[in-house]
């Protein structure tokens, strides 16, 4: 029962570096832009949209579909760079276990790696 103790206690210890690893997601941001720079917006590490930065220019009376297009294409290069600080988090927390489970482990429901 030796071997069964030793793996319930790396179990604790991964599971407490995949939550370690969810707090930082947590605290992290990013910034997605399109347009060369003429849409930005911040990311938090759950997803949720902190700040729109809109250049003037794109205020005019004709702009409301540019503007659009340029906010969904800033949201996408954001919540690609936001997925990809995830995966490398959970590479960090996960180790060589990283690669199984196919888009999450059980045990850890939402967890993709």
């Amino acid at each position: 029962m030796k071997d069964f103790g030793a793996m319930m206690k790396q179990a604790q210890g991964l599971q407490q570096k995949i939550q370690d690893a969810q707090a930082r997601l947590a605290e992290t941001s990013v910034e997605g832009q399109a347009g060369g720079g003429l849409v930005k917006l911040t990311l938090q590490g759950s997803g949720e949209l902190k700040s729109v930065v809109i250049d003037p220019s794109l205020m005019g009376p004709d702009e409301g579909e540019v503007l659009s297009d340029l906010m969904v294409a800033a949201h996408a290069d954001a919540k690609k760079k936001l997925d990809a600080e995830q995966e490398r988090l959970m590479h960090d927390a996960m180790g060589p276990l990283a690669g199984m489970g196919g888009g999450g482990m059980p045990g850890f429901p939402g967890m993709k790696f």
